[in-house]
């Protein structure tokens, strides 16, 4: 029987491979969080260059502890690693995972990377994992991150109020969307549609 586990493994497209994190990675994502100063946008929680080796041990702590399979996003054209992405939250009796803590270097963000990388995890999860739903949650007043994954095709749930104490002292409200398994075989139509649109 198909269920989630928490054995690292390695996802992989035409532009983008999904590899498991390592400190290996840090000059990489240290450059990455460079390119646009993704760590100064205050509703995020990128690291700073600084913060990248202690935040790649935090994911790999979650690892350890069973909530969290954290991955490092190589991209292929430029031959290196440009971002970091994560199943976490999960809830292997339920079948429930979530998607996120998902960043990229502003160079890639604009190509068809992201929709590629959603793609891999989203199909994963729902024909590996066997998840019943896939969630996505992010910072109500982040709209760029929310277009992204409205275009996903995730539906909007809502948002829980005062739900995290941000880094500098601010609330954040956290707009909630998923996908349920009956909607994956649309869902995975129109990644494609999308990725051979812009190929």
């Amino acid at each position: 029987m198909k269920k989630i586990t928490l054995e690292p493994v390695t996802l992989e497209s035409s532009s983008v491979k999904l590899i498991p994190l390592s400190p290996v990675h840090t000059a990489d994502l240290q450059e990455a969080v460079l390119d646009g100063g993704l760590h100064r946008l205050w509703y995020t929680m990128i690291p700073s260059v600084d913060g990248v080796p202690e935040e790649i041990e935090r994911r790999l702590a979650l690892h350890s502890s069973g909530s969290m399979i954290p991955f490092s996003v190589f991209y292929k054209p430029m031959k290196k690693v440009v971002g970091m992405t994560t199943y976490m939250n999960i809830d292997i009796d339920n079948k429930r995972i979530e998607i996120g803590s998902t960043w990229y270097r502003q160079k890639v963000q604009k190509t068809t990377l992201n929709t590629e990388a959603k793609l891999l995890l989203l199909k994963h999860a729902f024909e590996i994992f066997d998840c019943n739903v896939v969630e996505f949650r992010t910072h109500f007043i982040n709209h760029q991150s929310r277009r992204a994954i409205e275009r996903l095709g995730a539906k909007f749930d809502g948002v829980i109020r005062a739900h995290l104490i941000m880094k500098n002292g601010t609330i954040r409200d956290t707009a909630i969307y998923s996908i349920l398994r009956s909607e994956w075989p649309s869902v995975e139509a129109n990644l494609n549609w999308l990725i051979e649109k812009y190929m």
